[in-house]
């Protein structure tokens, strides 16, 4: 009874998507997917799987996908659509576990259906129309061409010949105990066995062989033929296949291994990586990492690559004596990246793969790990010395850049920092000097400010000791920040004097400075001759009003005073009586308690 329901309220959302995904469609073509079942090598077995799919589940077609392959498609629906599909098709058995989502651009001619079901079965994904081969092209391409009328296709000839039991059973006993593990593997990813891998076909893989066989329509018999065979490793391999991998040896980088090569091909070399970029519609990319060095070289490759925007913040990383793996993720790609040292060469590689196609990535991923070697040689330093430089890449590659940074100093002996309300708004991660993530313990957009704890202790060089009196007007003072944010790489110091200790507004919490400040001095600490804190520079805000260059206002001393009392913590003062220090002691103090406060998204 259960299955007959899931069945109807199957049904009832294949008839619900049908009707609605035209009408999606035309609203915006690329949203819709389809979802792969299958694939193979020949035009003939690839239209016979579409009919065993076909009697039972709707919205059954069949693609070329090049490369002398064919899938078995279900579809077109939109992504959170498929997304339900997919789901609940896994769960009941009706496609294999293996089964993912694919783009439509990257399918080619339809052969199944053919004729007025086809043009109603592509309708809503718009199906995209094949181009005519070149002329180098094969003849088994051409099937591929654009024809006028429907081509009619002929009952199928299995390319293999089927096996009586006894046949099947002969050849099976030819297999290795690699070729019996591999199609173990298989039927376990198919959802059809869930004991050891260890090539023993015993009564449970005997069990799951006759499962499989009941999915497909095939005699059950409890032993695959040698076509069934091949049916159960192409719907296991269909996501290597979809994106054609295989083998390659880079001889100059020293490693061989299996990347998608459908999806991306050589473009240059730019020490430590050779660069596989995208050529398909996926938006895959591979790096291959090969460099001379020891352990130090490859501890210093693993913080470097955490800098660039192809790592992502979020996502496991582990480094371990002699090897590394690191993996990021965000709402558009997913990145991993292994290396290891041996011999004295780092050799490894980095895989890029687009969001939301984790099953095909896993498999990819996997096959490339399991096919990963070194070969002699390694990257020459010198390799792309003729490429242009650019100060935001890395060998190529674009380092990671804050969404704002702005200055901040320290006010506690365990690293709180005082710093600007603005820099730590809509931030999915805080940093101090790029490198110390920080949690905000109060944002009070009303005064401007905001107090920072490291998640790890810190031992700044320098805390703030705020000043316990008023200052005197057109005193002189100093603010120092990272006035480019960051990119000169240490704060500065910029003078000016005290223009008035309220704001324009008569705010008595806001000092005004006759200073001449850059964006990213904000929230950097303004001083006074005798190196204490009179209170913290903000943003420039003229609030619809063009001010003088020269115009810039402070947060007071007695403000950032509360705002640590009301967080419960310990303030620092300065004595009273403190004189003039000299100008490099008063550099020293003041940059040694300024740091970089950095919002990433």
């Amino acid at each position: 009874m259960k299955k007959l329901i899931a069945a109807l309220v199957l049904s009832l959302n294949a008839l619900t998507i049908l009707l609605i995904a035209p009408a999606q469609a035309q609203q915006n073509p690329q949203d819709t997917v389809w979802i792969q079942v299958a694939a193979r090598p020949t035009l003939a077995s690839a239209n016979q799987e579409a009919q065993v799919f076909a009697a039972k589940i709707p919205d059954v077609a069949g693609f070329s996908l090049g490369g002398g392959w064919y899938g078995v498609l279900i579809g077109p629906y939109t992504r959170e659509d498929a997304n339900r599909v997919l789901q609940v098709y896994r769960s009941e058995g009706q496609i294999p576990r293996d089964s993912f989502i694919a783009l439509p651009n990257n399918l080619r001619n339809q052969f199944y259906p053919l004729g007025d079901d086809a043009a109603q079965a592509t309708q809503p994904a718009q199906a995209p129309q094949a181009t005519v081969p070149a002329a180098t092209e094969t003849a088994e391409a051409a099937v591929e061409t654009v024809t006028a009328e429907p081509v009619v296709i002929v009952p199928p000839t299995p390319t293999l010949p089927d096996e009586s039991p006894a046949e099947a059973r002969r050849s099976e006993r030819a297999l290795s105990r690699d070729e019996r593990k591999d199609l173990q593997i298989a039927l376990k990813a198919a959802g059809f066995y869930a004991s050891a891998i260890d090539g023993a076909f015993g009564r449970g893989t005997r069990r799951s062989m006759s499962d499989w066989q009941a999915a497909k329509g095939f005699d059950i018999t409890g032993v695959l033929t040698t076509a069934q065979r091949q049916v159960l490793l192409d719907d296991y391999n269909a996501p290597l296949i979809s994106v054609g991998m295989r083998r390659i040896t880079d001889q100059q980088a020293g490693i061989s291994l299996e990347i998608p090569a459908g999806e991306v091909a050589f473009n240059r070399y730019e020490p430590p990586f050779a660069h596989y970029d995208s050529t398909g519609d996926l938006g895959v990319r591979v790096l291959l990492i090969s460099q001379r060095g020891d352990k130090s070289t490859l501890y210093g490759l693993y913080d470097i690559m955490q800098t660039l925007e192809i790592v992502p913040l979020e996502g496991p990383r582990e480094r371990a004596d002699t090897s590394f793996t690191l993996e990021g993720r965000n709402s558009r790609f997913v990145s991993f990246t292994q290396a290891s040292v041996k011999n004295g060469e780092i050799k490894g590689f980095t895989l890029l793969w687009p969001a939301g196609d984790e099953a095909r990535r896993t498999r990819v991923l996997g096959a490339m790990q399991a096919s990963f070697e070194r070969t002699d040689g390694v990257l020459d330093d010198a390799a792309g010395a003729d490429i242009q430089q650019d100060i935001d890449l890395l060998s190529g590659l674009e380092i990671r850049k804050p969404r704002m940074s702005r200055s901040g100093f320290f006010v506690s002996a365990d690293g709180v920092v005082v710093t600007t309300a603005d820099v730590v708004q809509g931030c999915t991660r805080v940093t101090l000097d790029h490198g110390y993530p920080a949690e905000v313990l109060t944002n009070d957009s009303q005064s401007g400010m905001a107090l920072l704890r490291p998640t790890q202790s810190l031992a700044p060089m320098a805390v703030a000791a705020l000043s316990p009196q008023s200052p005197r007007l057109q005193s002189e003072v100093a603010v120092s920040g990272f006035s480019y944010e960051g990119v000169l790489g240490a704060p500065s110091l910029t003078w000016g004097k005290l223009a008035d200790v309220k704001s324009l507004e008569g705010d008595t919490r806001v000092a005004r400075l006759a200073l001449t400040a850059q964006p990213g001095d904000a929230g950097g600490p303004v001083v006074d001759t005798s190196g204490a804190v009179l209170g913290m520079l903000l943003p420039q805000s003229a609030q619809g009003r063009q001010l003088p260059a020269d115009v810039s206002f402070a947060v007071n001393a007695e403000t950032i005073r509360n705002a640590m009392d009301a967080a419960g913590l310990a303030v620092q003062s300065s004595l009273p009586t403190g004189g003039a220090l000299p100008n490099q002691a008063l550099v020293i103090q003041a940059t040694g308690m300024t740091v970089l406060v950095s919002c990433w998204e």
